[in-house]
């Protein structure tokens, strides 16, 4: 079994050395650097730099690979997709695109081929958590609060990001997408900012992004569901200021005769400032609350940076979501023709709970508490 993995960053590099315990794996970016790094945790990857922008190359490269993963940027997420699915590839998607991937599912399905997209930890997980669930339940309410974080900040941002910080940018700038009272409404991005306690972490802030994404669509039912991520105390006062100032816009502004972007210069001037040192600990912190008319089921999740592999929190909790996916289609666990969202895949109990399990095993350990008129009743 032989499978490509587009992407050689943090999440990249997790995903391929994970799958790489089963399967001939091979992994390709531009960067040779990244590549290098994979090389050195395991000389039996294969490593190709290539630029995955060119995706008239992609019937070729990608011909003797059964399955294919893309952990590109955003940016290039949905080009990369629909290139892979008109090659008849079998594809799992981290790149978290703004485009609506249903778009490609009628080529998909000419294809003949199965495609999971937005398999993360949010994307992905939480949308599993949505998807099982509301098989089992009527849901009122779906909250999820999630946040990736250094453990132990510093100013001035009290932050680390564990991917391209215009990535992260792009959170802090694209409109939220949430329900309320049933209909589908948008909110400003960092909006209705809140403080939230976890017991061994403390308080955090919370803010509107848009990570719904398919539940939008695919949960038609339920009335109430937001997503808000988590930061610590003291980073959104800073990027309130950059926002406001101008350095997260896109449009071109003239110095010394030339057009510059403000957000390409803020994000290459972040990159290093956001950058986790070698072996500096993460941890990543997940709590979605699922409220229905008779229980309610609350999922916790905390994961900290592995010293043992070197790989990040989020690296693994988004990776490993990624990889058990990928282990349900090579194991045809799930083997409908199109595309899904990763809420559709667990709908099915058995690949919800080959899910959890897979995660279980890299020492990841998510736990779900359901409650009965406010009495806890069962941890499945």
């Amino acid at each position: 079994m032989k499978i490509a993995v587009l992407g050689a960053g943090m999440v990249g590099s997790a995903i391929a050395l994970d799958l790489a315990q089963d399967y001939e794996v091979s992994v390709f970016d531009k960067e040779e650097q990244a590549l290098q790094k994979i090389k050195n945790k395991n000389s039996q990857i294969f490593t190709c730099q290539a630029d995955l922008s060119e995706t008239k190359h992609f019937e070729k490269w990608f011909a003797e690979y059964d399955f294919a993963v893309s952990a590109v940027p955003g940016f290039l997420g949905f080009k990369t997709l629909k290139a892979l699915i008109e090659a008849g590839k079998n594809v799992v998607d981290i790149s978290f695109f703004a485009e609506d991937a249903f778009a490609l599912d009628a080529t998909a399905k000419q294809k003949g081929v199965s495609v999971i997209t937005d398999c993360g930890v949010a994307p992905g997980l939480s949308n599993m958590i949505a998807g099982r669930y509301a098989k089992e339940m009527q849901i009122k309410s779906f909250v999820c609060y999630v946040g990736g974080l250094p453990k132990h900040p510093s100013p001035p941002f009290f932050y680390k990001a564990p991917f391209s910080p215009v990535d992260v940018i792009e959170e802090y700038t694209r409109p939220a997408r949430l329900k309320e009272n049933g209909k589908e409404i948008t909110k400003p991005a960092l909006s209705e900012r809140e403080s939230v306690y976890f017991e061994g972490i403390g308080t955090l802030d919370a803010f509107n992004t848009d990570g719904l994404r398919s539940l939008l669509h695919t949960l038609k039912d339920v009335p109430e569901m937001k997503e808000k991520t988590l930061r610590w105390p003291g980073h959104l006062d800073v990027i309130y200021a950059l926002r406001d100032a101008g350095f997260f816009s896109a449009d071109p502004i003239a110095i010394h005769q030339q057009k510059i972007s403000p957000l390409e210069v803020t994000s290459r001037l972040l990159l290093p400032l956001w950058a986790y040192e070698e072996g500096e600990p993460d941890f990543t912190i997940m709590k979605i609350i699922l409220t229905g008319a008779e229980a309610t089921v609350v999922f916790h999740l905390y994961d900290e940076f592995d010293p043992e592999s070197g790989i990040s929190s989020m690296a693994r909790t988004t990776g490993y979501t990624c990889t058990a996916t990928v282990n349900l289609l090579v194991q045809g666990l799930f083997s409908g023709k199109g595309v899904f969202a990763p809420e559709q895949v667990a709908e099915e109990k058995e690949c919800f709970d080959f899910v959890l399990n897979y995660l279980r095993k890299r020492k990841i350990i998510p736990e779900i508490l359901i409650y009965e008129k406010n009495e806890k009743v069962k941890t499945p």
